[in-house]
């Protein structure tokens, strides 16, 4: 049995999800899109089932990429399966806009009515047993954060499943049900997408562009006449058809609304009152500096404290293996290729990558990310962008890839280009790394922190020039910011698994892999040839040892590479000794700014072009030369 999980973004969706699945979540692509869902199984009992976390979609109207795969899913997977709504009880009508339209699938069906610990604070009451009556499906009380009300939700699914209860839709006004049956008539048991004959005609009368596509080439005979229902209903109604049946289905939504709920006298909390603070430009900006200086400190001081005797204990077994296994020898090069990437990937990138995606999640999971993009907005929009834009711009500090495709919540394609541009500049879990590991170790945590501040410097005045320079309409902003509530553990700690693993599964193997061949390059002697051929470089223009310069091939793979190559490359994790501030320091600058990673420059391609990756690569290129050689001439000024 299959059971997947439908509902408005911030509905607490997700958390059920991971209630339910752990830590056995796969991504997964819908064929032929970079548009993604969460797939996982499960037992309940000896019965093994499939969930899916669908992308949250506000309703079935195909009008973005991930609504479209999203619906054309549930078309497809209708064997076995049980929809599981889940419904944001503090925003009731909102939701059931979307539940009326998931009941018209014919598919069996539950509501999960989550949240509802936020809507006693609010001051609502909601009866879930009248919301079932009114609905004619079970709807099972729900706080996801807190795994209260899950296995319930679970069996209750399953219990629909097998019992194969569909909820029978509810009727709109005599119009629009007349020109419904009309239009059923009109498609004679043949609806576009394989649809329900009901769902296929609301859809058409919707002027939905996934229905309307497919209907003038299945049934190229009947549009005229469709057609002419639809402008009946315009004419008898006075609005464009879209609009009448969407205004039907929002008075029927709120209508159920007012039967199952009761208003109460809020009860004033400390959280709507933290929320003011945060959300004031008064008080939300040097409160939000204050977060970040925290955070960054927290990040850094975890990771420092964990190096520095990792690396101390691993320089004493490199040292004793060499005894035994000298590099000079086959075994004892690839023995010591080995020890040094996973030396380097336990002692240099997971003391300081753990703690700061456990940050990055508790800033996600809270919901202080998009009140940072709602403050930010006002700076968004003098570099010719707005605040929706920030977003991508946040999740690069994760990892560039999803950055990239979240570019794709931004109507212009303008806006896309610009963000998607900006968004490969920012420091990444793997930059970090090589901020935190380098500079921090050679020069201290201010200066770390100036490569942070520089960055944002040279990402806001390129966004200016870009703004100005990118042709093309940019729309307002429209933006969600969901209520502020502790992480939940459990979400917390699968969150961090899951981009943990990236690192464990890919980069690390990666890493070891290539410091092996490194190895390999140097007992043959051909890594002295390939790093004078790019000495004109790396040594000339930056002023680096000439070692360095396969590292940075390297790191066009991942942007750990660049810093684990490095302690190869240089035969130690004491990377002090054998860099100059000046020289760590332009390393750094050169890393953070140059060509993205190989999985990026996949994503742009996918969501911009050829032509466009090409223009975002090479200027990559430039900029990153351009900051690298004034980094070597300041630091050379100053001495």
């Amino acid at each position: 049995m299959r059971i997947i999980l439908v509902g408005q973004p911030n509905a607490g969706k997700s958390t059920i999800f991971n209630a339910i699945a752990g830590y056995r979540a796969a991504t997964a692509n819908f064929p032929g899109t970079s548009v993604s869902f969460l797939e996982s199984r499960t037992l309940l009992g000896d019965r093994e089932l499939e969930v899916v976390d669908l992308p949250g979609t506000y309703s079935l109207t195909s009008q973005d990429a991930a609504e479209q795969e999203a619906l054309r899913y549930l078309l497809e997977h209708r064997d076995d399966t049980v929809l599981v709504d889940v419904i944001d009880a503090c925003h009731l009508g909102r939701s059931l806009e979307l539940t009326l339209q998931l009941m018209e699938l014919g598919l069996p069906m539950v509501v999960a009515l989550n949240m509802l610990d936020d809507t006693r604070r609010k001051g609502i009451e909601i009866d879930p047993e009248a919301l079932s009556r009114e609905l004619g499906i079970p709807v099972v009380p729900t706080i996801a954060r807190r795994g209260r009300g899950i296995a319930e939700l679970v069996r209750e699914a399953v219990r629909a499943g097998e019992e194969r209860r569909v909820p029978r839709p509810i009727l709109c006004d005599l119009e629009v049900e007349d020109a419904i049956r009309q239009v059923i008539a009109l498609l004679d048991g043949r609806p576009p997408l394989g649809a329900p004959p009901r769902l296929a005609a609301v859809k058409l009368l919707e002027r939905d562009p996934l229905f309307h596509r497919r209907l003038r080439e299945e049934r190229p005979e009947i549009v005229d006449r469709v057609e002419e229902v639809i402008r009946h209903l315009e004419e008898i109604h006075g609005w464009p058809a879209d609009q009448v049946v969407s205004g039907e289905r929002h008075a029927l939504a709120h209508r159920v609304e007012e039967r199952v709920s009761r208003l109460h006298p809020p009860r004033p909390s400390r959280r709507e009152k933290l929320d003011r603070l945060l959300m004031s430009p008064f008080t939300g900006l040097p409160v939000m500096l204050i977060v970040l200086l925290a955070l960054f400190w927290l990040v850094f001081g975890v990771g420092q404290r964990l190096e520095e005797p990792l690396v101390a204990l691993f320089d004493g077994w490199n040292a004793a293996l060499a005894r035994s296994f000298p590099p000079t020898t086959l075994l004892g090069a690839v023995l010591n290729g080995a020890v040094l990437g996973l030396s380097a990937g336990l002692a240099i990138v997971l003391p300081y990558l753990v703690p700061f995606l456990v940050v990055l999640a508790l800033l996600e999971d809270s919901g202080y990310l998009p009140r940072m993009a709602y403050l930010l907005d006002g700076l968004m929009h003098r570099i010719g962008l707005h605040g929706k834009s920030i977003v991508p711009l946040m999740l690069g500090y994760g990892c560039t890839v999803p950055a990239v495709m979240a570019t794709r919540i931004l109507e212009s394609p303008r806006d896309r280009r610009v963000t998607a541009a900006l968004t490969v500049l920012v420091p990444c879990s793997a930059r970090t790394i090589v901020i935190l590991g380098l500079v921090g170790a050679v020069l201290g945590p201010w200066a770390a922190l100036g490569v942070y501040v520089a960055n944002v410097l040279v990402v806001a005045g390129l966004g200016a020039i870009l703004g100005r320079k990118v042709r093309g309409p940019s729309p307002g902003l429209l933006l969600e910011v969901p209520d502020l509530r502790p992480p939940a553990l459990r979400t917390l700690g699968a969150r961090v698994w899951v981009s943990l693993k990236d690192f464990l599964v890919i980069a690390w193997p990666l890493l070891v892999a290539s410091s092996i061949v490194l190895s390999g390059l140097e007992l043959f002697g051909w890594t002295e040839g390939l790093n004078r051929a790019l000495a004109p470089f790396t040594h000339g223009l930056l002023g680096l040892p000439a070692a360095v310069g396969l590292t940075l091939v390297f790191g066009v793979l991942r942007k750990e590479l660049a810093l684990m190559m490095l302690v190869q490359a240089l035969g130690t994790t004491d990377l002090a000794t054998a860099l100059s501030p000046a020289q760590a320091l332009t390393f750094t600058v050169f890393v953070v700014f140059y060509v993205p990673c190989v999985a990026t420059i996949a994503a742009l391609w996918r969501e911009l072009g050829g032509r466009d990756t090409a223009w975002i690569t090479g200027m990559t290129i430039v900029l990153a030369t351009a900051l690298a050689v004034a980094v070597r001439v300041l630091s050379a000024a100053l001495g």
